[in-house]
């Protein structure tokens, strides 16, 4: 069996980064920029500038021409450079569309006139098939298009959509009924009902989000832009009356010459939070390029961000918490019965069991007790679970072996004319569930023998990310058909906050509900059709691949590997969003304070002489002050990119030393990188002006 991963696309590479410059400069147009209102005002400023340019060469400006045509070649890097980063956050995605849409093959369907096997069909394209149609899809065949098996069973390769090349089995009436178009039968046929129409299918979704070209903003990212768009309204005012000032000044001084409006315009540029404005619609689409690394598909950018503010996860048990089979890790005698009596039973009552449980009783009972299996006699008979009977084993050699739940072995055994029930049986068995596994009594004939006790194995390091949530402030719950003692020994073992024992459907939503009332975030995962309610009403709804399709239309991220686990990546990757966005906003923000002690005296100096002590980076000239502070505005953007792509390294802490940490790094850090990086450029310019 081999898994295809998805490796992260380098910036750098030849392949992204031409195609990425090409589409930035197709974004100037303002009809593109003008959704991102900070980086369109830019873009005014810069024409403005390229006007006076224009004028100075003419003889009519109020600054050299070079000053002018150098500050508005920057101010169009600006521009340039913020939407470069979207480009390039772009750019990876629509690589990963591409190798999508390879796999993606107009493809012939056999259109059924009747929803039953032998019945005639019509062979149709697969772009003509609607919602509701029934096809016949055989051996060999490629499904072709989304749907649930509506009769049949069969072994699918799914290796186009998810990479894994090991088949599955999609059978109809169950939890793993949903079909994907692109994927191909490798055995037996089945009839599939489809469920999307051309161009809605769950290919054509997921190609659309990852290249993000049906992104919506979410609701904290609207909120950004209204403040950083208010930021821009201030600084504008600010600096339009700064105009009438200096000419006022200027007269009451007698000295020095009013405010250019070059210098008036890169003023402005600097003061505005044009760092963080062009990073972050980058920052989102590279949040989705990054669990799209993680074979997860999310149908909204709101359930990513949601994922960051979550604070309840609900986990199913199986899967997630357990390793999904339970194990045999003991043979107890009863009624003075020995070891090997309960093993040499269970071990024939399991011979022809192929569940995984049977299975691990057969390979104890051989490492414990060296049992081997001879042929089975011509009249064994195998005996197969049933959910009426709750008993399976074999009938061999004139002898009855059954294994299965307390009550059903004792009233199998008293049908048979058993005389009594071994006294300590039931202590036995209340002790095995008390500690979190599942007893399975075991007779032979009319007399029962003992109980193997079947453990759910808790998955390895399960704990310590149990504790890295809690250390977040996230409350597990762990959700599970099992009674209350087996459930809260196994919840006491992988620590756990809370559980929900015997969970059927309306109790899932009833505890969903109940903790949203509360002011909680809830994210849960879910792969049934019984699941489909609450994924409808949890803020963050994780369906698995191999689910039903009702479950896959009620949730918004999709996991493509069909592991529950993926729900604890979901919820670090979006907080990974949530931490970028605002370690660059603080970044962003903090770093106006060395621009206004380059721009400031730069500009009122010859008016003012006396503000020559704000020059504390001893900038060389009033025009190279300003000139440095413009160019290190746009560089930073650029330098920048690749964190904004990448995100900010998540390390799981309470949120108060979060943000601390956060604000020592990019607040500080905001405020000394600019000083140091004008007082560096100030030297470069200095050696040509």
């Amino acid at each position: 069996m081999t898994k295809h991963s998805q490796q992260p696309i380098s910036i750098f590479d030849p392949q992204i980064m031409r195609p990425a410059l090409i589409e930035s400069l197709r974004k100037l147009d303002p009809r593109t920029l003008w959704h991102n209102p900070v980086m369109f005002m830019v873009e005014i400023a810069s024409i403005i500038t390229l006007a006076t340019f224009f004028m100075s060469l003419a003889g009519a400006g109020e600054e050299p021409a070079w000053f002018t045509g150098l500050v508005s070649l920057w101010l169009w890097l600006t521009v340039i450079f913020a939407t470069f980063s979207e480009a390039l956050a772009e750019g990876r995605g629509k690589a990963r569309a591409a190798s999508l849409r390879k796999t993606r093959t107009e493809v012939m369907a056999k259109r059924l006139n009747k929803p039953e096997f032998g019945s005639d069909f019509t062979v149709v394209g697969a772009n003509q098939l609607c919602k509701d149609d029934y096809i016949l899809v055989e051996a060999g065949e490629l499904i072709a298009g989304d749907g649930d098996v509506f009769a049949g069973a069969a072994l699918v390769n799914e290796a186009a959509v998810t990479g894994e090349s090991a088949p599955v089995v999609r059978e109809s009436g169950g939890d793993r009924s949903a079909v994907t178009g692109g994927t191909k039968v490798i055995a037996n046929a089945i009839i599939v009902r489809i469920t999307a129409n051309p161009g809605e299918t769950f290919l054509d979704r997921m190609i659309s989000m990852i290249e993000g070209a049906k992104r919506r903003k979410t609701p904290n990212e609207i909120a950004l832009e209204v403040l950083l768009i208010a930021l821009t309204a201030v600084f504008l005012l600010v600096c339009a009356n700064i105009s009438p000032l200096s000419i006022y000044s200027v007269r009451a001084a007698g000295q020095g010459s009013p405010v250019s409006l070059t210098v008036l315009v890169a003023l402005f540029v600097c003061l505005a939070p044009t760092t963080i404005a062009a990073l972050l619609p980058a920052i989102g689409i590279a949040g989705m390029d990054r669990l799209f690394q993680k074979n997860v598909i999310a149908l909204s950018g709101r359930a990513i961000e949601a994922a960051g503010d979550v604070n309840v996860l609900l986990l199913d048990k199986t899967g997630t918490i357990t390793l999904g089979n339970r194990e045999a890790v003991e043979f107890i005698p009863v009624g003075g019965h020995t070891e090997n009596e309960v093993a040499e039973a269970a071990f024939m009552a399991s011979l022809t069991d192929e569940t995984p449980e049977g299975r691990s009783i057969v390979v104890l009972a051989k490492q414990k007790y060296g049992m081997k299996a001879e042929s089975l006699a011509a009249d064994a008979e195998t005996v197969t679970f049933s959910a009426e009977t709750r008993l399976s084993g074999l009938n061999a050699g004139g002898r009855q072996y059954r294994k299965g739940a307390s009550d059903s072995t004792a009233a199998f055994v008293k049908s048979l004319g058993g005389k009594s029930i071994p006294g300590d049986l039931e202590a036995v068995v209340d002790k095995v569930a008390r500690a979190g596994a599942t007893p399975l009594v075991v007779s032979c004939d009319a007399e029962i023998l003992g109980v193997v006790n079947l453990k759910d194995i808790i998955k390895g390091g399960i704990q310590e990310r149990f504790q890295q949530l809690r250390s977040m402030g996230i409350k597990t719950v762990m959700i599970t058909g099992d009674n209350p003692l087996t459930a809260a020994a196994i919840a006491a073992e992988a620590q756990v906050d809370d559980f929900l024992a015997q969970a059927k459907p309306e109790e899932k939503l009833r505890l969903i509900r109940e903790n949203q009332a509360a002011g909680y975030m809830v994210a849960m995962t879910g792969d049934g059709t019984n699941d489909a309610p609450a994924l409808a009403q949890a803020d963050v709804a994780v369906a698995m691949n191999t689910g039903t399709q009702p479950a896959r239309e009620a949730a918004n991220i999709i996991d493509l590997d069909s592991n529950p686990t993926k729900l604890l990546d979901i919820v670090e990757v979006g907080k990974q969003i949530l931490m970028t966005r605002g370690n660059l906003t603080t970044f962003s923000i903090s770093n106006d304070i060395a621009k206004y002690f380059a721009i400031v005296p730069a500009m009122m100096l010859s008016v003012y002489p006396q503000l020559g002590v704000l020059n504390i980076m001893g900038l060389a000239t009033p025009m190279s002050a300003i000139l440095s502070a413009v160019i290190f505005n746009a560089v930073i953007i650029l330098l920048l990119v690749p964190l904004a792509l990448k995100g900010t390294k998540f390390r799981p802490m309470p949120a108060e030393k979060l943000l601390i940490n956060n604000l020592l790094i990019y607040g500080v850090g905001g405020v000394i990188a600019p000083f140091v990086g004008i007082k560096a450029i100030d030297m470069v310019v200095g050696l040509f002006v």
